[in-house]
């Protein structure tokens, strides 16, 4: 049986909420009811990007105006730490100035925080990596999870009768073991289903290409072996699935047709070159998910190479 990991990935005590101001309104419903739910204290930070924040004097000519930046980026923090203190949430702001992922990672550090919750944004094929540029360099520097929330997320219908679905797109990795202990926790802290998908190829594809083509088989032996272990611990309604296809459209079409309330990957490392060259499924996940995505980074010490024939990574 995986290990469940620290107890804190499923009840955190502190929350780092990272903004840039304008998606306050889309993520502070989903701070207020992690907090609400675990007692957990905010930490609403904002990073001022170094020499960012321009002003005009008198005659016209722009200047650096770093305390005005600073004082409008706390008043638009204040009421939010308002409105959560009157809910006997604790909350508090933090403004600072820097490379955005650097700051994050350092606040993390420095709070202890046990959860990064942050915005993505959809954007065009051309600004695609731009979307990627803060969460990846945060996902892939902090041994917490970390939840985002993309322009498509909402949270839950109240009253709705269904069972919650946490989904977990698993690469049948030893390294993925960890993201896949966090999906069953949470799936049982919510009594929820947990499915566990694996995505082959497109059949076809693999057809071109010489693979053998009797791998839903063996991966989903292997599914049903981490079912297994994850009913073991403590989830028992566990559904493993296997599918061929594009790895982002299935498990965002899965996420939808099931309702999915939350969905669990594992990040991996990857150089900078095979960040440029490869189709990246996991952001185009985070902007398209219609519910958030908790990501926690895969041990680097475990990671090996995906093997074509029988396993997609999903970063």
């Amino acid at each position: 049986m995986p290990s469940l990991g620290k107890e804190s990935w499923t009840h955190p005590a502190v929350i780092l909420v990272a903004t840039d101001l304008s998606d306050l309104d889309r993520l502070m419903p989903f701070a207020f009811a992690q907090a609400t739910e675990t007692g957990a204290r905010l930490i609403l930070l904002h990073v001022l990007a170094s020499g960012a924040s321009m002003a005009v004097d008198a005659v016209g000519m722009p200047y650096y105006d770093p305390a005005g930046a600073l004082d409008f980026a706390s008043k638009a923090l204040e009421p939010v730490c308002a409105v959560a203190r009157r809910h006997n949430i604790g909350c508090d702001a933090l403004v600072r100035e820097g490379q955005a992922a650097q700051q994050i990672a350092a606040a993390v550090r420095q709070f202890q925080a046990d959860r990064v919750l942050l915005g993505t944004r959809s954007r065009s094929k051309l600004g695609k990596l731009l979307l990627g540029s803060v969460a990846e360099q945060v996902l892939r520097s902090v041994n917490i999870p970390v939840m985002t929330v993309g322009p498509e997320a909402h949270l839950p219908v109240e009253n709705d009768d269904r069972q919650p679905v946490v989904l977990h797109a698993t690469a049948l990795r030893e390294a993925s073991r960890p993201s896949a202990a966090l999906a069953c926790r949470i799936a049982a802290e919510r009594k929820a289903r947990l499915l566990l998908l694996h995505v082959l190829p497109p059949l076809d594809e693999m057809v071109r290409q010489g693979l053998p083509t009797g791998l839903d088989a063996t991966a989903l032996h292997e599914l049903r072996v981490l079912a297994e272990e994850t009913s073991a611990g403590g989830t028992t309604d566990v559904e493993p699935m296997v599918v061929y296809g594009n790895p982002s459209i299935e498990i965002l079409a899965e996420a939808s047709e099931r309702h999915a309330s939350l969905i669990v990957l594992g990040a991996t490392q990857r150089s900078a070159f095979e960040n440029l060259t490869r189709d990246r499924t996991i952001y185009r996940v985070l902007a398209h998910a219609r519910c958030p995505v908790l990501t926690l980074r895969e041990p680097v010490a475990t990671l090996v190479p995906a093997d074509a024939n029988r396993q997609i990574s999903y970063q």
